[in-house]
């Protein structure tokens, strides 16, 4: 065994595929195959259960993720000691909602470049449910996620709270009015969207189980369909006020416990944060609000 046998082994718990973690190591799958076989009997242990859909790991796997993912930190500890720089790199992975980055995502780039010039960020969108999951098995050193959450193995920092709103077309005069419609119209997101769960709850409180949907996946195409009449949605107040103001739609408050949402950062706390992570989680606790 060598620390590149255990750089492929993270590269098949991260992509959950053989095939797609040789294109990331730049090698071949049968390569990938035999050295995770070779880790395989080296330990006595199955590290992976493999399906024609996915490749996940076992729970001898999820034990030796965790002590490679210390080794190479401590791989590196050593590396920057032994050549006396302070420099940082590396490359961290982080997961967000897209409307989380929308605002402040150039913003924390942009002073990670200038402060931390050698660490690259792999950015990666995703539902809130397949984020947690990523960052619990691996796949993503640290996610951008809603509050509240209650996982042991995960630490959190708060990173800002902000306000949920109704959106609808500019003709609309009043909540009630847009209630009454018939059929009630709604842009939404796919099913996991925080702000799809939120409007489902809201309309259950007023007495509402079935509106029509229409299912659209950007922020631009939701304001789009809301500006040319088809229906309205939830969306972050910020977004609208910073980027849509001049458009032909309309922001209604929500109460308190629908109308704020607070994003936290997440990553896991059995494994040592490698220093590119430590740079990154740096200015998020610094810039939080």
């Amino acid at each position: 065994m060598n620390t590149n046998d255990l750089n492929l082994f993270e590269a098949v718990a991260h992509h959950g595929s053989f095939t797609k973690a040789a294109e990331a190591m730049f090698t071949v799958q049968s390569n990938v195959t035999t050295r995770i076989k070779n880790l395989e009997e080296e330990f006595g242990a199955q590290l992976f259960t493999r399906t024609n859909r996915k490749v996940e790991l076992t729970a001898e796997g999820e034990i030796l993720i965790k002590y490679s993912k210390q080794l190479n930190h401590l791989l590196e500890e050593a590396r920057r000691s032994i050549c006396k720089t302070d420099v940082v790199k590396g490359q961290v992975k982080i997961g967000f909602l897209e409307t989380m980055m929308t605002l402040s995502g150039p913003e924390l780039v942009n002073e990670l470049a200038v402060k931390f010039p050698f660490v690259d960020l792999d950015f990666r969108s995703a539902m809130r449910a397949t984020l947690i999951s990523d960052v619990l098995n691996y796949k993503l050193d640290a996610a951008f996620v809603p509050a509240p959450l209650d996982i042991p193995e995960l630490e959190q920092i708060k990173i800002k709270d902000e306000q949920v709103v109704v959106v609808a077309h500019a003709d609309c005069g009043s909540i009630d009015e847009l209630l009454k419609r018939n059929p009630l119209k709604a842009i939404v997101f796919d099913q996991g969207c925080v702000f799809r769960a939120r409007l489902d709850s809201w309309l259950v409180s007023k007495g509402i189980s079935q509106y029509h949907k229409t299912v659209m996946n950007s922020i631009e195409g939701v304001v789009n369909f809301i500006e040319s009449g088809i229906g309205f949605s939830f969306l972050p107040a910020d977004i609208i006020s910073t980027f849509y103001s001049n458009r032909k739609i309309k922001t209604f408050s929500l109460p308190k416990e629908l109308g704020l949402m607070t994003t936290i950062l997440i990553y896991r706390k059995d494994v040592p944060s490698s220093p590119a992570l430590k740079a990154f989680i740096s200015l998020c606790d610094k810039g939080k609000n």
